[in-house]
């Protein structure tokens, strides 16, 4: 079984490093075909790869399958251990997982992701303010509740991990220190070799999309401040 994993950019796709995390997670062998991103929004003239014109997009023979939620299901489905054990812990990690894939909103539009930055757009306006801390929230009752059975989320590395994974980035970025086992966790997710790999190759891309460079878009405050 062989598929072909179609992401975008990884110094600025969130969502392909959520395909990508649960890819290598189901420990399947997959090909990558990175599109090149154009704006943001839907890409008509990748509607070849992917039927929603975004991305990620799994290909295995004839099945497409998008969007990250679906591509994470379909490979649970097939790849034993993606999700927890324990039912409990299951249903905990499936219902973190939705919510970061349905919600925070000024978490997406205000912190970017942006592998390479690092900078402090501080003060956070209250729904940025709000977000944060609702991850750390999510994460810190996540390791209280289900951790004993390792250092991620829900114990061992699980769906779940893969889908805060950007958000370990943004928070590396722009300098979000979460207090308690959250803070503990952040610095475990980034170390993890998933995340290095990612890394080290966005790292390596020399595209700049300045709709998603911090820099550009905290130009303003950032002059304001000298």
């Amino acid at each position: 079984m062989s598929y072909t994993l179609v992401i975008a950019n990884r110094n600025y796709s969130s969502w392909s490093l959520r395909g990508w995390f649960a890819a290598k997670l189901s420990g399947a062998p997959f090909r990558e075909e990175i599109l090149q991103l154009v704006g943001h929004g839907r890409n008509a003239h990748w509607r070849d790869r992917t039927p929603s014109g975004l991305v990620p997009a799994l290909h295995d023979g004839p099945t497409v399958v998008w969007d990250s939620m679906a591509i994470a299901e379909y490979l649970a489905e097939r790849h034993p251990g993606m999700w927890p054990a324990d039912p409990v812990a299951r249903a905990w990690a499936r219902s973190i997982t939705a919510e970061m894939h349905s919600s925070f909103a000024a978490l997406r539009g205000e912190m970017t992701m942006c592998v390479r930055e690092r900078l402090d757009v501080r003060p956070w306006s209250a729904p940025l303010a709000a977000d944060i801390a609702r991850v750390e929230e999510i994460w810190n009752e996540s390791r209280r509740r289900h951790g004993a059975g390792g250092p991620y989320l829900c114990g061992a590395l699980s769906i779940a991990d893969a889908f805060y994974a950007p958000v370990a980035f943004r928070f590396q970025t722009y300098l979000v220190t979460p207090a308690g086992a959250a803070g503990e966790y952040l610095k475990t997710l980034l170390a993890h070799p998933f995340l290095r790999e990612w890394e080290a190759a966005a790292i390596a891309e020399t595209a700049i999309i300045e709709a998603d460079e911090p820099r550009v878009l905290y130009r303003d405050k950032l002059a304001r401040r000298g």
